[in-house]
């Protein structure tokens, strides 16, 4: 005798018996994706994904030269918010400090993170998506004189709550400014807190912008779960 078909509710899937460990579907899949990426990565190599990502780098930076004409200077932005507990402010900006001289470190922070190198300027040049857009961009000086334009912005935190606070703009190789970023640290009686402001061409539209608040998210999670790591 036939049952009827469940199909008027969701289809879930639960693992009961196999493999050992308290990790989920979702947890094997994510350990085999990322080591597929880390081969790939390390075969291609930073000027082979340049070379194979050339096409839509073209048409991402072409995607925020025109945002940028197009918004007149004006950015929105947004916020990410995130709550550590287990280990301080201090410790993991000390952390990132090194990290920022080991690109595999860096990449390996965000699926969609293609290059990161250090250039003899003192810049950052990062290939990323910017919402679904793949471009090549820098970071400028990270240093104070670098947060003069954040002086004014709304989501500036007081420095009693949040005393390391770092921002830089976002720019083409032309010099034409696409975004802008503003990071803040302040400790809390577990560990501390993160608030991570990204500044977006208004045209750019509210999609991109909650994009690159969920890139910012996995990101820095895994960095600060890395500087732990780390620490031992």
């Amino acid at each position: 005798m036939m049952t009827e078909n469940p199909a008027a509710g969701p289809v879930d899937v639960t693992l009961t018996a196999g493999p050992t460990g308290p990790e989920s579907i979702d947890d094997f899949e994510l350990f085999y994706a990322r080591r597929a990426l880390s081969r790939f990565r390390a075969r291609l190599g930073r000027q082979g994904l340049l070379d194979l990502l050339a096409a839509d780098i073209d048409e991402g930076n072409a995607f925020l030269r025109a945002s940028a004409r197009d918004s007149g200077g004006t950015f929105t932005g947004g916020t990410t918010v995130l709550r550590t507990r287990g280990l301080r402010a201090g410790e993991f900006l000390s952390w990132m400090n090194t990290a920022f001289a080991d690109e595999n470190v860096l990449l390996a922070a965000q699926p969609e993170h293609y290059v990161m190198v250090n250039e003899a300027d003192g810049t950052v040049n990062v290939v990323e998506n910017i919402g679904p857009h793949i471009c090549s961009f820098y970071l400028g000086d990270w240093a104070a004189e670098a947060m003069a334009w954040s002086a004014d912005a709304p989501e500036l935190l007081p420095q009693a709550e949040f005393p390391y606070k770092k921002a830089t703009n976002l720019f083409l190789a032309d010099g034409t400014i696409v975004g802008r970023v503003l990071i803040q640290f302040g400790d809390t009686e577990e560990g501390f807190t993160s608030n991570l402001t990204v500044y977006l061409p208004t045209s750019c539209g509210d999609d991109v912008l909650d994009h690159h608040l969920r890139h910012f998210a996995v990101e820095f999670r895994n960095w600060i779960l890395a500087a732990a790591a780390d620490r031992g």
